[in-house]
């Protein structure tokens, strides 16, 4: 008989990279174990009436409001449907704010009953120096009680046992990676589908994801500025807090697609792309990791990043393709190298490939169901490494 999974999150059609990482991680489960039975515990922003991902076999099951101060309408959906052998929460500041009420629910739902074993993914993790309030780092240390905490990358990692939170709960399980199904496809094809105009001879740089400032649009536009190869620039994503009259269109070389994009276009883009450049600003004090990253390493293209803590993962497996932040010359002068040698940067992110393979989602899937299954019958995660 398959696990009964509840997973606590935003999902679609929400515009959240939270929820699609849970709706590409459900999949794959059911891709692994098509006997699971899985639900969505998830805010109201879609309507309060419950709805079915038809094309993955999941129920959403709207529960409470984002950041809310109690969520006592989330335990009391659990127990209306009988429970859950794991109850997965995956964790962000601005879902549910900066107290630790979400995880002390969940903790009550155990008491109760109503989960063998909870479960937490922090897709944010915040050192001191990222704090507004000390309530934010009692989110983390809660992490303690609770049967799994589930970090990204060695440094989210790391900095979890720096905040106290008990080594022997904390697991590094990397964000999946979906290998890119449009490769080989005409370009042609793809910028009709997406609403384009490209030409087959310029050398095609994407930047896709939601239009943020920490994005380092900014130090984008002047790199490109300063480049002189012949270079077509796609910057593609929905506006938050940056404004497309922000972008300016360098005498005809940037292309602007201002919309929400689905898991499906950022992947037609990636897949017309020559290169994907990600010139992310740091965040003091906070670790997470790029979502768009691991779309774009499926693509098995030259990604050219910054020297980041969301960008950890191209720092270590292709280091030769990262700059420091903030720096548009020298971003400008390696863009201009991936163009003159493409095939020496192809070459040079073999283990960024070879790492996007990997992570492919129905192996990180089986992770989960391994450490799922650990926790149930009493394993400490700590374990989790021997006995998956």
């Amino acid at each position: 008989m398959g696990l009964k999974i509840a997973f606590v999150s935003r999902y679609p059609p929400v515009h959240c990279g939270v929820g699609e990482y849970t709706r590409m991680l459900s999949s794959g489960i059911k891709t692994v174990m098509p006997s699971a039975s899985i639900q969505v515990f998830s805010t109201g922003e879609a309507g309060w009436d419950k709805y079915y991902d038809e094309s993955i076999g999941v129920e959403i099951i709207p529960s409470y409001q984002r950041g809310a101060d109690d969520y006592q309408g989330l335990v009391e959906q659990l127990e209306a449907v009988g429970g859950a052998d794991i109850v997965h929460l995956q964790h962000e500041y601005g879902i549910y704010g900066h107290t630790p009420a979400i995880m002390e629910a969940l903790i009550e739902a155990r008491k109760r009953g109503l989960a063998s074993a909870i479960v937490v993914t922090f897709h944010t993790v915040l050192h001191k120096l990222g704090v507004r309030s000390s309530r934010q780092l009692e989110v983390q240390h809660t992490a303690s009680s609770f049967d799994a905490a589930i970090a990204h990358s060695v440094l989210m990692e790391f900095e979890l046992q720096a905040q106290g939170v008990n080594p022997n709960v904390i697991v590094k399980i990397p964000h999946g990676t979906l290998v890119n199904p449009y490769l080989g496809y005409p370009r042609g094809s793809l910028a009709d589908k997406l609403g384009i105009s490209v030409e087959d001879d310029e050398f095609m740089i994407v930047t896709p994801g939601f239009l943020r400032p920490d994005k380092g649009l900014d130090v984008l536009m002047s790199a490109i500025a300063l480049t002189n190869s012949r270079m077509r620039l796609v910057v593609a994503g929905e506006p938050m807090g940056v404004s497309i009259e922000e972008i300016p269109a360098l005498g005809g070389r940037v292309t602007v697609l201002e919309r929400y994009l689905s898991t499906e276009e950022i992947l037609m883009l990636a897949a017309m792309s020559d290169a994907i450049v990600l010139p992310y600003k740091d965040r003091p004090g906070k670790y997470s990791v790029s979502g768009v990253l691991h779309l774009s390493m499926g693509s098995l293209k030259p990604v050219v990043g910054t020297r980041v803590p969301r960008l950890v993962e191209l720092y270590e497996y292709a280091n030769i393709l990262t700059v420091p932040p903030r720096s548009p010359e020298l971003l400008a002068k390696k863009v201009e190298w991936v163009t003159r040698n493409y095939e020496i940067a192809a070459s040079a992110s073999a283990s960024l490939y070879s790492y996007a393979a990997s992570t492919q989602w129905p192996l990180i899937a089986s992770q989960h169901l391994a450490l799922y299954r650990g926790v149930i019958e009493g394993r400490p995660p700590a374990y989790y490494e021997s006995w998956r």
